[in-house]
């Protein structure tokens, strides 16, 4: 295998993939990037045996062949050369190692045996549809703070994605919980999504890809399976094992007929959790909400540190119900919160029972929050 490219175009792909090595390993060709040359075209592969990502990019090749190459490393060495660089890439096959360089600078990097790295077969994926990239960066950035991190509750360390009814009308629907939070947000159903079954989507899997969509515009190509989703974009392709699980009934924790709403503006209520909630240095600090009439009172105790209070009324708050208290974690509302603009509603039944929050007028996501006693 011989080849040029211009460092730029190496080191974009170099980067994607080696976010999916497993820095800790005990399989050492999983350590290592597979680069393929082929009628002028550089693939470039990476995979955890969980997640496995490929990109295609342009070359300049002398001879077609493959090698791999330790993936942190070859990483390292193309992104400490000058901006302008051409990396010429030669292995002349077998166990020789593969020589790397750059102008003046040469070196060469132990390979491993092509046939030793796992084949990046996805299998028969039965379903496929196409979604636009800003709206699966939607779907993705409104759910995932909820994925639970609890490994026992395996079946909730995902995002789970699926094909459903609202309002008389086919929607993709995205949902994430951890017990405490749950985000529920909806896209109108792809063409060629009916039917589709409802997967789980890792969390690793959902961190990735959210990095590949920041630099893709236009559609995603989603192809899945009951075992594998596959996502591609652009040169990249990006396909997962899902998770092997049954994602609980959602929809039983989901309260209907909280009729308490609160209207706020977002961002002056965003900032006044966080003055208040800067009174303790808990992870689990909890927020007094106290509202009124047209009035919302923030509190929040620690008992090291004191009390702090933050008053938002007229313009900022409508509130027409009777009064109520209830508390919440400050984290979990500046996670909720930073998915809405404009006004945030919170729809309360009472102090003890889950609420209901969306953005004014948006009815594509909603969010429950569990309340804490303070």
């Amino acid at each position: 295998m011989k080849l040029k490219a211009d460092r730029a175009t190496l080191l974009k792909a170099l980067a994607h993939v080696q976010n999916v090595v497993e820095r800790r390993n005990t399989i050492p060709i999983l350590a290592n990037v597979l680069l393929s040359v082929k009628d002028g075209r550089l693939t470039v592969a990476a995979t955890d045996l969980e997640i496995a990502l490929i990109e295609e990019v342009a070359a300049a090749s002398a001879a077609d062949g493959a090698v791999t190459a330790p993936a942190a490393t070859l990483y390292e060495i193309v992104r400490r050369q000058p901006d302008h660089a051409e990396i010429e890439l030669d292995h002349p096959g077998g166990d020789a190692p593969l020589h790397l360089r750059a102008g003046r600078y040469a070196t060469k990097l132990v390979v491993l045996p092509t046939d030793e790295f796992p084949k990046l077969d996805a299998g028969k994926l039965s379903h496929r549809f196409a979604i636009p990239a800003q709206a699966l960066r939607g779907l993705i950035d409104r759910t995932r703070f909820a994925i639970s991190t609890e490994e026992t509750r395996y079946y909730l360390n995902g995002i789970y994605l699926h094909a459903a009814e609202s309002d008389g009308a086919a929607v993709l629907r995205a949902v994430a919980t951890d017990g405490h939070r749950l985000a529920r947000v909806e896209e109108p159903l792809p063409e060629g999504a009916s039917g589709m079954p409802g997967v789980i989507i890792p969390r690793k899997t959902v961190n990735e890809l959210r990095k590949l969509l920041d630099e893709v515009s236009g559609d995603v190509a989603i192809a899945l399976s009951e075992t594998r989703i596959q996502f591609s974009l652009d040169t990249m392709r990006l396909t997962s094992k899902l998770i092997d699980g049954t994602y609980p009934d959602y929809s039983r924790v989901i309260p209907v007929g909280n009729d308490k709403i609160l209207r706020v503006d977002t961002n002056d209520f965003s900032n006044a959790v966080a003055r208040v909630s800067a009174i303790t240095a808990e992870r689990h600090k909890p927020v007094k909400l106290s509202v009124a009439r047209d009035l919302l009172v923030l509190s929040a105790t620690s008992p090291d540190q004191g009390t702090a209070s933050e008053e938002l009324d007229g313009e900022q708050v409508q509130y027409e119900s009777s009064p109520i208290e209830i508390g919440f974690q400050a984290r979990y509302l500046n996670d909720v919160t930073e998915q809405i603009k404009g006004h945030v509603e919170f729809c309360f039944a009472d102090g003890a029972a889950p609420t209901l929050v969306r953005a004014a007028g948006d009815q594509s996501a909603i969010f429950v929050l569990m309340p804490m006693r303070v």
